[in-house]
């Protein structure tokens, strides 16, 4: 089921941009063989990066088990790794090997710096490499320190996002031409191109490089989260003019008293004004009176209160699976919609299926493993 039915991904299990990025096309209906450095009973259903997928457990450090992985390589299409540079070449699962085995193989990288240059070989972690970008400055409240976006300007949009499209584009080129390719990946350069738009309104003069004094930084009091009388919140992003004047009708703002919209030195008293009457109702009321208006208006839930809005149950925006509240798969499709992931098998749960498949013979694997090359 889903769009990618038939795709074949061999995915080295890590952290972070790699398995969510590996999740992505397990739940667009790719076979995805996760492989894990050791086995486990354990069935831990809160990894919900590792749904749909299927796993063998491999000791690469040993010949035999990189000799595995090359021969499952013959069978697949795409391969995604996320080490420092040169460790899969040093295993002996590098690219060349791997594409000698299979022509065709599309080898996806995702690294914080790149596979060249000065830092590639150097530790990070998110928070780095969008510090690299421009990203994480332009980020947070004037005069205040940059405010980490949590890890998903790098990690998921900057990195797994970029690394699922490339993948698609070599594998598209590939079925064309017989011939994969690497796609090499930075969580640097990913990070970047999300900030296009702010490059391109610093070159028409419309960004300022001191944060929080921008149009989308939280400067503008019409583009904000603001307190209300519970303790909770609620966000406004009237931009356009005619969204505005709905937000200050509904809100009860005199139309005759209201500081411009766009002229920036009236944001203060603006700010000061939306302040005091948002904090006259509590976050309920305001949905009852904003919600569904063209004032551009939201209730800042947590991920406990997301999945139970009435909008994101009618859309099926998450499920459980297993006792695990969790996004659905995206996005929709309308002939080959996927269906709903299974949740995540235990480590090295599908290693025999997987070998007898690839071609193995049941001592063949009883030998893997007697020499610790499957664990």
């Amino acid at each position: 089921m889903g769009p990618l039915k038939g795709l074949r991904v061999i995915e080295l299990q890590g952290i972070g941009p790699g398995p969510f990025c590996g999740m992505l096309f397990a739940d667009l209906g790719a076979e995805v063989i996760s492989v894990a450095r050791r086995s486990s009973a354990a069935h831990h259903a809160s990894l919900i990066s590792e749904r749909g997928k299927l796993s063998i457990a491999l000791n690469l450090k040993m010949r035999e088990g990189a000799d595995v992985l090359l021969k499952l390589c013959e069978r697949c299409d795409v391969l995604i790794e996320g080490y420092r540079p040169g460790v899969t070449e040093r295993l002996g699962v590098g690219p060349q090997p791997c594409m000698e085995r299979n022509p065709r193989l599309v080898y996806g990288r995702i690294t914080g710096w790149g596979q060249t240059g000065p830092l590639s070989a150097a530790a990070g972690h998110d928070i780095n490499y969008i510090s690299l970008s421009g990203a994480l400055h332009a980020i947070g409240r004037q005069g205040e320190r940059p405010v980490p976006p949590l890890n998903l300007v790098g990690d998921f949009g900057g990195g797994a996002m970029f690394l699922a499209f490339g993948i698609m584009s070599a594998v598209f080129e590939a079925r064309q031409s017989g011939r994969g390719q690497v796609v090499d990946v930075s969580m640097v350069e990913g990070s970047a191109a999300l900030m296009h738009m702010m490059y391109a309104m610093q070159a028409q003069g419309q960004w300022r490089n001191e944060r929080g004094s921008n149009l989308l930084d939280g400067a503008a009091p019409f583009y904000d989260t603001y307190e209300t009388a519970d303790g909770k919140y609620i966000s406004v992003g009237a931009l356009e003019p005619e969204f505005y004047q709905v937000l200050v009708k509904l809100v009860g703002l005199d139309a005759t008293d209201t500081p411009s919209h766009t002229d920036s030195t009236d944001w203060p008293r603006l700010r000061v004004n939306l302040t005091a009457i948002f904090k006259q109702r509590t976050r309920e009321e305001w949905c009852r009176i904003l919600e569904g208006a063209d004032a551009c208006f939201a209730p800042v839930l947590s991920t406990k209160e997301a999945p139970h809005h009435p909008h994101n149950r009618a859309r099926g925006t998450f499920f459980e699976s297993a006792g695990v509240m969790q996004p659905a798969p995206v996005p929709r499709f309308s002939r080959t919609q996927p269906g709903i992931p299974t949740a995540p098998s235990p480590a090295g749960s599908d290693s025999r299926d997987l070998l007898l498949a690839a071609g193995y013979s049941h001592a063949d694997i009883k030998a893997l493993r007697d020499c610790g090359a499957l664990t």
